[in-house]
């Protein structure tokens, strides 16, 4: 299994991030960081609510970095799974923000970032947009039915150009479009295996399905 001892997963929304960091870290006998979705203002966010995509993202921000810092990952000895990368809140910021909030936003994110430490390995799960609408109607959360098929398509846009640009860390692209971890064991084991294999740069892993 992977020498990292920080790892963060990271994809679009439904793409099988929590389900995969558990997984991974039960192996690794590791802590797992799950990135809360109980953020007060997605609901309105998702409805459109002027200033609410503002709130949300600044909820998020404060949030994510409150808990990588007190998960005191420089001195930990025990290896660290999360299931979000901190860099991704400022993909989100800036595909939903105004150039107003942004300018505001990018202070506090500035600031929090340099006080954390940067993953040993990012393991990048991508999938369709169909793919990801027919996940989304299968976990069946009320707010999340309020999603537009376009902002999934921007949103799979908007990660595919963050991590052709992303250097900070190895990178292991997972396309899953035909695969699904959380619902077919087989599926997992085939990734828990190639994350057996050490990670370079950026490597890609096209799995075949089961």
């Amino acid at each position: 299994m992977s020498a990292a001892r920080y790892i963060a997963i990271e994809g679009p929304l439904r793409v099988g991030k929590s389900s995969l960091a558990r997984a991974l870290a039960e192996r690794l006998r590791a802590r797992t960081l799950l990135d809360g979705e109980d953020n007060p203002h997605l609901e309105s966010f998702y409805k459109n609510t002027p200033g609410a995509a503002f709130r949300a993202q600044m909820h998020f921000l404060m949030a994510r970095y409150k808990q990588l810092l007190q998960a005191g990952l420089d001195s930990s000895r025990t290896p660290v799974v999360a299931d979000y990368l901190f860099e991704k809140d400022k993909l989100f910021a800036y595909l939903n923000l105004t150039d107003e909030e942004v300018s505001v936003y990018d202070g506090y994110y500035q600031w929090f970032k340099e006080q954390l430490p940067t993953p040993d390995l990012v393991i990048y799960l991508k999938a369709s947009p169909e793919v990801l609408r027919e996940r989304i109607t299968r976990k069946n959360v009320p707010a999340e039915a309020k999603i537009s098929s376009s902002y999934i398509q921007e949103t799979v846009r908007a990660y595919e150009h963050f991590f052709q640009h992303f250097k900070a860390a190895d990178v292991l692209v997972v396309d899953t479009t035909k695969v699904d971890f959380v619902q077919n064991p087989a599926d997992l084991e085939e990734l828990l295996l190639e994350l057996s294999r050490p990670v370079h740069g950026t490597q890609f892993y096209l799995p075949l399905g089961t």
